[in-house]
């Protein structure tokens, strides 16, 4: 079994990392600074691409956003709603329907709906990022501690 390898990571950056939608970036967790950084996916420079191959216990490729677990995120969202006519209109902005308008245009004229998914959405992120960390060797206690008090 690994050891936990304790390393001040910046909470915020890692979960841009992780949320970023950029397909043209690559982020990279220094497993030995805590430092995350990106690099152009299309950067050629080879001899970059093989040192972060002969170092790759060290630099970890953080995964990228996953645009089918968003769907399914809204999907298992929008069939939990009672209202019939706010799930219709979701549905159709979800499948593109016209007239249709953007998930967050239409949410934004019901608060409360609004507040539970981006509720749903960050439980999912927390629960992915602490995975990855404890895939990772990363996890800790104090991780633990302070991902239950921003929830």
């Amino acid at each position: 079994m690994a050891f936990v390898h304790n390393v001040e990571i910046v909470w915020d950056d890692l979960l841009d990392a992780f949320t970023s939608g950029q397909g043209d970036r690559v982020y990279f967790l220094d497993r030995m600074t805590g430092e995350i950084f990106f690099v152009p996916s299309a950067l050629e420079d080879e001899e970059f691409w093989r040192q972060l191959e002969r170092n790759r216990e060290r630099f970890l490729e953080i995964p990228r956003f996953d645009y089918g677990v968003e769907r399914q995120i809204m999907s298992g969202f929008i069939g939990a709603i009672e209202d019939k006519g706010l799930k219709r209109l979701l549905d159709g902005s979800l499948v593109g329907k016209k007239p249709y308008g953007k998930l967050n245009d239409i949410l934004s004229f019901f608060p409360e709906e609004n507040e539970r998914l981006l509720e749903i959405k960050d439980e999912f992120l927390t629960s992915r990022v602490k995975h990855w960390l404890e895939e990772n060797n990363l996890f800790t206690v104090e991780m633990e501690e302070m991902l239950v008090s921003r929830i």
